[in-house]
């Protein structure tokens, strides 16, 4: 007989806690059904992602990677294929990672420091050890202090910090990000593009970004993986052999140009971008 119990969240032993994780996806497929017909988000998606390594997912809406990052997260269970996170299968909800994503979705009631500690609180971590490390955090995003500055007293850039700051509070070797500068201006979006790399060259992190923005994806990325519109299929999987730490300036690296056009190319093949 099936096991019918409810099933628990899946967890990493501590040992491999502070580390980057491999992430495979393995022909996994996704539809929705809704107003009488289904839709296919996924169709036979298969992605290996080394341990620190940061992988781009760049696409049209609707091509499936926001879907792709909530089955990562065991947030959604794909109609087949399957994910494994290092050794384990995940089949629900994985709770050493953490999740950014485009609204930082931040308590107007708390300041900065007390959103970012809502993480220790669900999390039963213990509370000196958890606000240190949040102090730290703060610090290292260019929020010290703004501890006491409550959501409606920051600038959209500083809100997605304090996001950032509570999706790692609990140090998860994997950062799932779901366009979290898409709504700031473009000043902001490049500056918060440095400061991520800078603070993933730290602690080499997996991370998963999704993002509609070519030069976005080619300043961040390790690897770029460029969807096609629905349903979601992997046309082309592009390496970034750019060093880092990158600039702004290597926009008009040779490499980069070929990136961006290759891209663009893909893109415009599937009726994405026209000219």
């Amino acid at each position: 007989m099936p096991d019918e119990r409810p099933p628990t969240a899946v967890k990493t032993t501590e040992a491999t806690q502070y580390a980057g994780l491999s992430i495979r996806v393995e022909g996994v497929y996704h539809d929705y059904q809704g107003k009488g017909r289904r839709v296919v988000a996924l169709d036979d998606v298969d992605l290996d992602i080394r341990a620190g390594e940061f992988v781009v997912l760049l696409g049209p809406s609707g091509c499936g990677k926001s879907t792709l990052l909530l089955i990562v997260a065991g947030l959604l269970i794909p109609t087949a294929g399957r994910v494994r996170i290092g050794e384990a299968l995940v089949d629900r909800p994985y709770t050493d990672l953490g999740i950014v994503f485009q609204d930082p979705t931040l308590l107007e009631w708390r300041t900065a420091l007390r959103n970012i500690l809502l993480q220790a609180e669900v999390r039963g971590m213990d509370r000196a050890a958890a606000r240190a490390r949040a102090l730290t955090l703060m610090r290292a995003t260019k929020l010290e202090g703004f501890e006491d500055a409550y959501p409606s007293e920051l600038s959209g850039g500083m809100r997605q910090r304090v996001a950032i700051c509570r999706a790692l509070l609990h140090n998860p070797p994997i950062l799932l990000m779901d366009e979290p500068f898409a709504a700031l201006d473009a000043l902001t979006r490049e500056q918060m593009a440095i400061d991520l790399q800078s603070l993933w060259l730290e602690h080499r992190k997996s991370v998963v970004f999704v993002t509609h923005s070519i030069s976005e994806a080619v300043f961040l990325a390790d690897r770029i993986v460029v969807f096609s519109p629905r349903p979601g299929r992997i046309l082309e999987t592009l390496t970034v052999d750019l060093p880092r730490p990158r600039k702004l300036t290597d926009a008009k690296h040779p490499l980069v140009i070929d990136l961006v056009e290759r891209i663009t190319e893909l893109l415009r093949d599937q009726g994405v971008l026209h000219e």
